[in-house]
């Protein structure tokens, strides 16, 4: 196991032994930051990692958010020479979403723990990076926006919310509004987190059967048979329990799957996805999984066709985990696509 779950979207037991690139923690301090439903994240910090050289004319910026439960550590070994952000091309800036446990979090606030912490959603997030990039660190434009599953949702958001922002973006196993499928599934995880914390179950407890609902949905049951025997089940669930309860927080886990539960970049729009994109400016690589029994990938392949996207479909039995499957393929195509 990776050291956050969701660093499994490229799971070393699909890659190998994988060198990450390198780069300090470091934090931007947003002050007492409005949310769209006007609760207020007090002292809000957003973390971040930035890795290569940005040029003098400030035009080669990546922007590269976390997936549900990552954070910008476990983006490292998706950075540097020929990897989906090629840090000697570009400035990359790995950044971290509200309620990873690094930016703020129920975890971490101080003003405003656990429960107590506001309730943001994927517009939030991008809001608050929307502010750190262009008041922080000065940009006034960004080269590329680019993630994966959570991190592909705020992408899609990025583009719809900020459409004069970026030159491209890329989505993988992401979605711009989810689908009754998607919600059954994050209904499920919210309500067994709530019926648990309402029972006063360990938070270890909770974790471990979060970790079942994740293990049974994150890839195919022809990609579970296959690369786990049933002699062998003990150890497989043993060791996923672990990860999860040692690398996830309950209360941070609840507030990013929340902001996933309402995510719809065409609410704003009166829920008209075409209107939605009517605005996209940006020129977008769009990375369905077919097989995706997390996301489901029709939104996404929708979306693509409303804006004229390129799309890369993976069809393989990984699901969710589909890119890391052929991380070859991909780093190529999105390569070739920041090229152009």
């Amino acid at each position: 196991m990776t050291k956050r779950l969701l660093s499994s979207v490229f799971l070393i037991t699909i890659l190998g032994i994988i060198v990450p690139a390198q780069s300090i923690q470091k934090y931007a301090d947003l002050g007492n930051f409005n949310l769209e439903n006007g609760q207020v994240i007090k002292d809000c910090k957003i973390g971040y990692r930035t890795f290569g050289k940005l040029n003098d004319d400030k035009s080669n910026a990546i922007l590269f958010p976390t997936w549900f439960g990552g954070n910008s550590e476990g983006l490292q070994f998706l950075i540097g020479p020929g990897k989906l952000a090629d840090s000697t091309k570009y400035f990359v800036i790995a950044v971290d979403a509200l309620g990873d446990g690094v930016s703020s979090s129920p975890s971490n606030s101080k003003l405003q723990p656990n429960e107590n912490f506001p309730l943001f959603n994927i517009r939030d997030m991008v809001n608050t990076q929307y502010e750190f990039v262009s008041k922080i660190l000065n940009l006034k434009h960004l080269f590329c926006v680019m993630g994966g599953s959570m991190g592909g949702m705020q992408t899609f958001q990025w583009v719809v919310s900020y459409p004069d922002f970026m030159n491209k973006a890329v989505a993988w196993v992401g979605s711009p509004k989810l689908t009754s499928y998607d919600l059954l599934l994050m209904h499920t995880e919210l309500q067994a987190i709530n019926t648990e914390l309402n029972c006063n179950a360990p938070k270890e407890d909770i974790m471990k059967t979060v970790a079942d609902i994740t293990a049974l949905n994150i890839t195919t049951p022809e990609y579970r048979v296959t690369h786990t025997k049933s002699a062998d089940f003990e150890t497989f669930i043993h060791d996923f329990h672990k990860s999860f309860s040692k690398e996830f927080n309950v209360y941070d886990w609840r507030s990013q799957l929340k902001a996933i539960l309402a995510n719809d970049v065409s609410f704003p729009f009166k829920e008209d996805m075409k209107k939605a994109a009517s605005g996209v400016k940006a020129k977008m690589l769009i990375i369905p999984s077919l097989q995706d029994h997390m996301v489901n990938p029709n939104p996404a392949i929708n979306f693509a066709k409303m804006i004229n996207a390129q799309v890369l479909k993976l069809n393989n039995d990984c699901g969710h985990l589909a890119p890391g499957c052929e991380i070859d393929r991909v780093n190529k195509v999105v390569n070739q696509f920041l090229d152009k």
